[in-house]
């Protein structure tokens, strides 16, 4: 349901909340996020806050902040400060919120999803509401899903073809559990903020990243400094427009529901132009000269068997009643 469905008694009320807010004055609410300005992320962010101000008529605004600059550049503080009510919103991806949820790390497990149907199953469906009670409790109340995507991996070292390859690769992580999954493959990965990686790239501080290309790899212009990608769609990171539950609660019912719905909009818009850029992505970055590396079966079987210990270790972490819940979800939507 959108702002312009609601009904008329609804809809004079929401009103009239946005103009008594207005009347004092306009509530302008942060925004945190872990990309640069040019990211799916940040378009995402900056639709959500359009969207806000017309429908309140002005009585919220948001102001976006990228890079993580409100936690001092440290992207997986975002979520623990909006759930003390030190920053109003978030947009972060599952993955950077595990050291305050470790059952957020559910999303991403080695080789969990094949496609974007069995995603939406758990996102938009039953699993992603259970690790929005979740959240909850930590204080942050997730409004909308959003998509950072397939994470691929880039190095500026040879192509990577089979778990082999991986060897010795000194490669930048997001998060606790990429660790892990690094690790079984014999690389040597280095937790980063991404405002540190590309300059680490640059000068070979690392030698390769992991990231999804629609929202991260092409708008930050990754093929600039990376040579090879090897397209293996090992995890699925999602993210989420979070708001904290003080802020939340500070607002009634309708603008409540002017709040969700709007998120839900916006994060809606921000997954399609993110799988848009992804579609086209691959073609791109051959333009762009990146040798671009498809596995067939026979290798991402070997990628899945190699990955397997850091999916069992991290299943248990999150537990069997999650697991099973995504694993579930995801076998009803084939």
């Amino acid at each position: 349901m959108t702002f312009a469905r609601l009904s008329g008694t609804t809809l004079a009320a929401a009103f009239a909340t946005a103009f008594s807010l207005g009347a004092a004055s306009a509530e302008t609410l942060r925004l945190s996020h872990n990309t640069g300005d040019t990211t799916t992320w940040h378009q995402g962010a900056e639709k959500f806050g359009e969207l806000l101000a017309e429908r309140t008529d002005g009585a919220l605004d948001v102001r976006v902040f990228p890079n993580a600059q409100l936690s001092g550049g440290d992207q997986m503080r975002q979520a623990e400060m909006v759930g003390r009510g030190a920053l109003d919103l978030v947009v972060t991806s599952a993955i950077n919120v595990t050291p305050l949820v470790p059952e957020m790390a559910v999303f991403s497990l080695p080789y969990l999803y094949s496609s974007y149907e069995q995603v939406d199953a758990t996102t938009q469906g039953a699993p992603g509401e259970m690790l929005s009670e979740i959240l909850l409790d930590k204080g942050i109340v997730v409004l909308a899903w959003g998509e950072n995507g397939f994470r691929e991996v880039t190095n500026n070292t040879r192509p990577i073809r089979n778990p082999e390859d991986m060897r010795g690769l000194n490669m930048r992580v997001a998060g606790p559990m990429y660790i892990d999954v690094m690790n079984a493959l014999g690389a040597n990965p280095q937790q980063m903020q991404w405002g540190e990686t590309m300059s680490a790239l640059q000068q070979g501080v690392v030698d390769g990243q992991e990231n999804p290309i629609g929202a991260v790899i092409i708008p930050q212009q990754v093929y600039e400094v990376q040579k090879y990608l090897t397209a293996w769609h090992y995890s699925y990171d999602p993210i989420f427009l979070g708001i904290s539950k003080e802020k939340w609660h500070s607002y009634d019912a309708d603008m409540q529901e002017i709040l969700r719905e709007t998120a839900q909009e916006a994060m809606a818009y921000q997954r399609e132009i993110t799988r848009e850029g992804t579609a086209q992505g691959i073609d791109f970055l051959r333009e762009q000269g990146m040798e671009v590396y498809e596995p067939t079966d026979e290798e991402l079987a070997a990628f899945r068997e190699a990955t397997q210990p850091a999916f069992d270790e991290w299943a248990a972490r999150v537990g069997d009643e999650i697991v099973g819940a995504f694993q579930d979800a995801i076998a009803a939507s084939n």
